[in-house]
């Protein structure tokens, strides 16, 4: 009988890629969705689909929701796709386990990595490259400002997607608008700006309750939309065994188990790669790994059940484009005809889109239209408009 995998937040675009991968490798895959109109609701790579309450506005429901199902169904592995599903499993963990199993941090681990202050602070003590941070909840506004300087970023400790993370380029301007960030976003600190002009990578890694590193990939970020602040919507996986060491080199000094993905941003004045965050979920680019050789689907399931891992090799140099978000980027940039990869490069053996392919094309048609139009919306742009 197949083992069954519930994705949680199974909406959303990076669902699309870890559910054709265990489909591929004879899992049963099960999607929790909280609305249909969403790139996960409409891949044909999943065996269910089921619209629950939201994580994120109802939490309550959503637990309810979850248990009950967990009773009257076998799941044998749960898989977060995003940081309220994966904060959600931590936070209930031991009650949860009781039903199913998955791996991830308990909630102490779980949340030294993925609240941006604590991640800055165990970077500081252990030398870790990271932008000069101070917390604004210990140390007053005039303290902070002499030790970061400016201009630098407001940046509440747990945000996702850029919400609430504001450019100060003065102490005064510091202390005009803190307390509205504060009170919309909560706590916050303030972090060293890292200007334009230096590389944006990301580095997908998992380890064992060992703490062994059983695989890693590493992507370039080469287009973004909006070009400040935005989210990538065209990168490449390259290959850089320092990013994977020092990442690693956290993650053991954190203690953390599981899947991780790390946010760097390379300083142009130095040349240094400084770490931003952690993401402790699979991101929306996760393809761009699975189509490089690395399964961490896969990986992150046959390791929940105790099944042996395939040996599996790395493969870079292939590019992964968000086509929608792609669009827009041509359509407002000033470097449109002076990009590489060239945007007119639409097909090539080693392109892939982030929103389907042809052998799933329904999420291509209503993700592409829906995340145009999100992203089109003056509150969404707003909502991304800081720079990390």
């Amino acid at each position: 009988m197949k083992k069954r995998v519930l994705l949680l937040d199974g909406q959303t675009i990076q669902s699309l890629a870890i559910a054709k991968a265990l489909k591929k490798n004879n899992y049963n895959v099960v999607l929790f969705c909280d609305t249909k109109t969403s790139y996960g609701y409409r891949t044909r790579y999943a065996d269910a689909k089921v619209i629950c309450p939201s994580v994120i506005t109802n939490p309550v429901e959503f637990k309810s929701f979850l248990i009950e199902y967990l009773k009257e169904n076998i799941i044998d592995v749960v898989i977060p796709m995003n940081d309220f599903s994966a904060s959600f499993l931590s936070s209930n963990k031991l009650e949860l386990l009781k039903f199913t199993k998955f791996i991830i941090p308990d909630i102490t681990i779980f949340n030294s990595g993925y609240d941006k202050n604590q991640l800055m602070q165990i970077c500081e003590q252990h030398n870790f490259p990271h932008p000069k941070s101070a917390d604004l909840d210990k140390v007053a506004l005039d303290v902070a400002s002499e030790k970061v300087g400016f201009p630098s970023l407001i940046k509440p400790n747990i945000t996702t997607g850029g919400r609430g993370i504001t450019l100060v380029n003065s102490k005064e301007e510091l202390f005009r608008i803190y307390n509205s960030i504060k009170e919309e976003h909560g706590s916050c600190h303030l972090q060293q700006f890292i200007k334009e002009g230096g590389k944006q990578f990301k580095v997908q890694l998992f380890v064992d309750d060992k703490g062994e590193l059983l695989a890693s990939s590493v992507i370039d970020k080469i287009r973004f939309y909006p070009e400040k602040g935005g989210s990538s919507c065209c990168n490449k996986t390259i290959e850089d065994k320092s990013l994977v060491n020092l990442c690693y080199d956290v993650l053991k000094t954190i203690g953390w188990v599981g899947f991780a993905d790390f946010d760097l941003i390379q300083d142009p004045k130095t040349g240094e790669s400084k770490i931003m965050e952690i993401n402790p979920r699979v991101p929306a680019c996760i393809k761009s790994s699975i189509v490089s050789g690395i399964d961490f689907a896969t990986i992150i399931a046959n390791q929940t059940l105790g099944l042996e891992l395939k040996n599996y090799i790395y493969s870079p140099n292939k590019y992964l484009r968000y086509f929608g978000l792609d669009i827009l980027w041509f359509l407002f940039s000033q470097n449109r005809f002076k990009t590489d990869p060239n945007w007119f490069k639409l097909l090539s053996k080693n392109t892939y889109y982030q929103e389907g392919s042809l052998d799933d094309i329904m999420p291509f048609i209503y993700g592409t239209v829906g995340g145009f139009l999100k992203q089109l919306n003056p509150t969404f742009r707003k909502n991304k408009s800081g720079m990390r």
